[in-house]
């Protein structure tokens, strides 16, 4: 199958990469300074390490602004929120932000029901997402 952007703003967007085993998908893309990390699947403790290698390179390049697009994600356990909070608090102090977007079910109870939530922007749509990263951005 293959990966369509989620709308004309990352159309133009030039880097893309792909990381898959059986039960998950990542798919990491960069627009203007942006780097969204798209996650399909389920996402299992055994697959934390391969999933904060991924997070911890982009924090080591330097971005400082990361949308999670969580709309295809169908479990995650702690140690996968682990990795995204550790994510938010590194980001956060290199004054930049993390997004989560587009978080249903199983995934949306976690978000709402962990303590860290007031801390982490979360939005309805990848499109809000990257507006209020852009706000982020611009105010650099």
């Amino acid at each position: 199958m293959e990966f369509r952007p989620h709308s004309a703003l990352w159309a133009e967007c030039g880097t893309t990469k792909k990381y898959k085993c059986a039960t998950m998908k990542i798919i990491q893309e960069e627009y203007n300074g942006i780097v969204c990390v798209t996650v399909r699947g389920r996402m299992e403790a055994q697959l934390a390490p391969a999933f904060e290698k991924v997070i911890k390179d982009i924090i080591a390049s330097d971005r400082r602004c990361l949308l999670f697009d969580l709309s295809a994600l169908d479990y995650l356990r702690s140690s996968v929120l682990r990795v995204i909070l550790n994510a938010v608090k590194e980001i956060n102090s290199k004054s930049g932000q993390v997004v989560l977007c587009c978080l249903n079910g199983y995934v949306k109870e976690i978000f709402e029901a962990n303590p860290f939530k007031d801390t982490i922007a979360i939005t309805d749509s990848v499109e809000s997402g990257i507006q209020a990263l852009q706000c982020t951005l611009n105010a650099a």
